[in-house]
């Protein structure tokens, strides 16, 4: 399955481990060692002149898929059309190392530490001032995304332009309640957007996808996709306040539109992984559906799991669901459907163990049982991923199947064939 990493580059990956021997004039001049080959590497040695572009495309293709490389040398053409018509590499892209790490803290803390200090500074700048100050942070935050994206620094870039983003419902709250247009009997604090549920938060979740939409096609950077996600999970919930038009929350709509929303919002992020899979353009290449699978699958499996069922089939068919997304995460590469899956199967599980030994002595037998039996599934499942995946791929669309290479990327210690 796919490293799901927002910003990463799906031809950069770190796919094989080779071993390699250095050899001396009588043999061996040190012990073998472990070195990691991505594709950045292959590009890095087409650009210093060590080795073509047909030739890099050549040996990441026979890295990555040696049957298919092989079915290549031997078609009509033989080598040349293995190395045919390479696809332009996207930009390179960071990982979840601890510079990232920081890199996103320190955005979220800034992205927080917006709605403290603006909330705070209603009472000393009024709406109209509020208003100026945050469309100057907007810019600010704008100029910075501008001058990091060109120095290739494509994470704080995206943090900042993010920021900008989330500027705007608080653009937008300023200019309705300056103007007298917020509908009354809502909140009355801006800090209640991300925690109340109102549906008078619409026009600013409408006003924020609008933006995000045209700011994203703008930057192209895949971490501005997060609040699109983020808001399209507030519109569910405002939504469902909206239809109700109550104070208190009818829960069996809320979770009928939860799940309404959530298989939107995936079938959205699948839509956006075919057209980055095929777009020839490098950077359209970039991961932009991670955030939309993450909270798309989020609102599903919640709505799915907060449903009450009377009767035993129906707590079949959820536990028979959430097989559905374990096979689907390994068969498209996206972890968190199988993650989801299978903290379901396992919520079931659990539930079939205390029904059947309740009250019994054997509870806790039965419970070590299941544990024991998931820790065995782990490990089946470990040995045998590789050829699971590829049997699973055999039943979804191509445009859906992991790109070349990311299977290879949950078995970093194979050595690479010859």
């Amino acid at each position: 399955m796919p490293n799901d990493t927002p910003d990463t580059s799906p031809l950069n990956d770190p796919t094989r481990w080779q071993e390699t021997t250095l050899q001396g004039p009588t043999g061996p001049a040190a012990p073998p060692r472990v070195v990691t080959v991505n594709r950045g590497d292959l590009d890095a040695a087409v650009h210093g002149g060590v080795i073509t572009q047909a030739q890099a495309k050549a040996l990441w293709l026979r890295w990555t898929d040696p049957a298919l490389a092989a079915s290549l040398a031997a078609a009509p053409g033989g080598r040349a059309a293995a190395g045919a018509a390479p696809l332009p590499a996207a930009p390179a892209g960071p990982r979840f190392g601890g510079l990232n790490v920081l890199y996103y803290f320190g955005g979220m803390l800034a992205i927080s530490a917006m709605t403290t200090f603006m909330t705070v500074s209603w009472g000393a700048f009024g709406a109209w001032g509020l208003l100026v100050l945050s469309m100057l942070y907007l810019v600010v935050a704008l100029k910075v995304s501008d001058k990091l994206k060109a120095r290739e620094l494509f994470t704080p870039a995206g943090i900042m332009a993010t920021l900008a983003v989330c500027l705007v419902p608080l653009i937008v709250w300023c200019v309705q309640s300056a103007m007298g247009l917020w509908p009354p009997g809502g909140p009355v604090r801006y800090s209640s957007y991300h925690q109340l549920i109102d549906w008078r938060w619409l026009t600013l979740e409408f006003a924020t996808l609008a933006a995000s939409v045209v700011m994203l096609w703008r930057y192209r950077l895949p971490f501005m996709v997060m609040p699109i996600a983020v808001t399209l999970w507030y519109m569910s919930m405002d939504m469902a306040s909206m239809l109700t038009q109550r104070d208190a929350l009818d829960w069996a709509l809320l979770r009928l539109v939860s799940l309404v929303f959530g298989i939107a919002t995936c079938a959205i992020g699948m839509w956006v992984d075919i057209r980055t899979r095929n777009a020839r353009e490098p950077v359209w290449r970039q991961d932009f559906a991670f955030w939309l699978y993450i909270f798309g699958a989020l609102m599903f499996w919640g709505g799915l799991s907060m449903s009450d069922s009377n009767s035993e089939l129906g707590r079949a068919g959820y536990a028979l669901l959430n097989v559905v997304l374990i096979f689907l995460g390994a068969a498209i590469g996206r972890r968190i459907f199988t993650v989801l899956g299978a903290l379901g199967v396992a919520g079931y599980l659990g539930y079939l163990s205390h029904r059947v030994f309740q009250d019994s002595l054997l509870f806790p037998l039965a419970l070590t049982v299941l544990g024991l039996g998931m820790v065995a599934l782990g490990i089946w499942w470990q040995r045998h991923e590789a050829a699971v995946n590829r049997r699973l791929q055999a039943w979804v669309p191509r445009a859906l199947q992991p790109r070349d290479g990311e299977m290879a990327k949950n078995h970093p210690a194979a050595p690479i064939g010859g």
